[in-house]
Order: C-alpha cells, then structure tokens, then sequence
C-alpha cells in the first residue's frame, strides 16, 4: 500500500538537490532553473523564471527599435543607394544661398597673373556610405524578422501559460493522452489574460510590467 505525500519535491540527480515542479537542468549553467525555458547562447545566461520576461521584453524593444531605423532610414537610403547608384546624385559645386544672403569677402582679382580662386577638395566617400547603408540595412532586416517570430513564438507560449521546455513536453503529453481517448490540460494554464498577468507581474494592483 503506497502512501501519498504532499508538498513533496524531487530531488534532482546531478545536483542532488531538492528539484520543485518546472524546475529543469541545465546542462551548461550546471545547475537547476525554476521554471526553466531555455540557455540562450547569445546572453550566455538561462531564461527562466526570475528574467523569463526581462528578455521577453528586450525582444520586443530590439523589434521595435530595428522598425523604427528601417521606417526612417528608407529615406537616406533612398538617397545614398537609389539615387547614387542610378539615379544623377549629387551636383558637386559651391553652396548658393538664395534667401537672406550676405557679402561673402572675396580677395581682389588680378588680371595680369594667372592665379585662380582655391577650390576645396571634395573626397567622394559615397561608395563607402553605400556600403554601410546596405550593410545596416540586411543586419536590421534580419534582426527585425527574426525577433519577431522569436517574440511571436514565445507570444504564443506566455498566452497558453507553459515555457519553451513544456510546450515540448504538454505536446508529447497530448498526443499520448489522446491515443488512449484522454484530453490532456496544462495545469499551469489560468486562461490567457491570467497568464499575461502573471507573466509580466501586474496582478494585485501593481501596474509595472518589467
């Protein structure tokens, strides 16, 4: 005859110590993540419970961010790529103002001698200019579609209550239910406007979301 123990934890095998429920072991940190989702090897640091939604956010900024500069950078790129690729680009010459003009000093012309007046040189860095517009343009590209699926991605996650590690293991654990006629329900899923609550921590009258 087994008997039930409550509030029981397991105990994990290579830390040999007291595991809780949604705890898991990370194989690089060498140590126990509650509510572990996943090692990010760009941070170098595991995503779990206590950052799970620092880095959920930082996705969302880094999104926004590469958005804005593509919004207002079409513009200058416009200008430097389009226009000077194949377009007529700039008009090299001296600046005319038209409006408010003023007397601009110039040294006295001698007919007899040949000297003309210094012209300044102009080093035509455009191609260098192009350059870094196209490079900046595929690392935002890419930046912005790639964090936003990964925000997307883990969007979908929040909204259903699980983590990277359980969405795996609730799917396993669904298709094998459903083989012998039984739903499976994740115990940890409040409905999704609680689950975004708890998430991000404004529940019981605190507003702050990081």
């Amino acid at each position: 005859q087994g008997v039930i123990i409550e509030e029981a934890v397991s105990i994990c095998r290579k830390c040999i110590a007291p595991k809780p429920p949604r705890t898991h072991h990370c194989s690089v940190c060498n140590r126990c993540i509650l509510k572990m989702d996943h090692h990010c090897p760009w941070l170098n640091n595991c995503v779990g419970h206590f950052n799970h939604r620092y880095f959920f956010m930082y996705m969302v900024f880094i999104s926004l961010s590469t958005l804005f500069i593509m919004i207002f950078g079409v513009e200058i790129a416009y200008k430097e790529v389009w226009l000077q690729s194949y377009g007529e680009g700039d008009i090299y010459g001296h600046p005319v103002r038209i409006n408010d003009s003023q007397i601009i000093p110039v040294p006295e012309w001698d007919n007899n001698t040949d000297t003309e007046l210094p012209i300044e040189e102009r080093h035509d860095d455009s191609a260098a200019r192009r350059r870094a517009i196209t490079f900046m343009a595929f690392i935002c590209s890419g930046a912005f579609v790639a964090l936003t699926w990964l925000s997307s991605w883990h969007s979908r996650q929040i909204a259903n209550g699980e983590t990277s590690i359980e969405a795996h293991i609730n799917k396993a654990e669904t298709k094998r239910l459903a083989a012998a006629n039984k739903p499976y329900t994740n115990p940890y899923n409040y409905g999704t406007t609680d689950n975004w609550k708890i998430f991000l921590g404004i529940g019981n009258g605190n507003l702050r979301y990081c």
